[in-house]
C-alpha cells in the first residue's frame, strides 16, 4: 500500500506501508474485532458466516483500490497495489 501527503504549497511525501507485516504485528487486535464482530452479528441477529464472506470479498475487492482525500492545505492519496 502506497501512502502519499501533501500540505499547501509542499512538496509530495511517499509512504510504502508493507501489508502483511503489519497485519501480522496487528493480529491479537485482529482477533478481538472478530470475536466481537461475531457477538455483534449474535446480537444483531445478523448471519455471521455472511458477515464473514462479505467481509472477505470487500478485502478482496480492495488491491487496485485509490483514495483521494484533498481538505484546504492538505491532501493524501492511498493507493492500495
Amino acid at each position: 500500500m502506497t501512502v502519499r501527503h501533501r500540505r499547501l504549497g509542499g512538496p509530495w511525501r511517499r509512504w510504502c506501508v508493507p501489508v502483511l507485516p503489519v497485519l501480522l504485528l496487528l493480529s491479537p487486535l485482529l482477533v478481538l474485532a472478530l470475536v466481537g464482530g461475531l457477538v455483534a452479528c449474535r446480537i444483531h441477529r445478523i448471519s455471521a458466516t455472511g458477515a464473514l464472506w462479505t467481509a472477505g470479498r470487500l478485502f478482496s475487492a480492495l488491491p487496485g483500490a485509490r483514495f483521494e482525500i484533498e481538505d484546504g492545505e492538505m491532501a493524501v492519496l492511498v493507493s492500495v497495489r
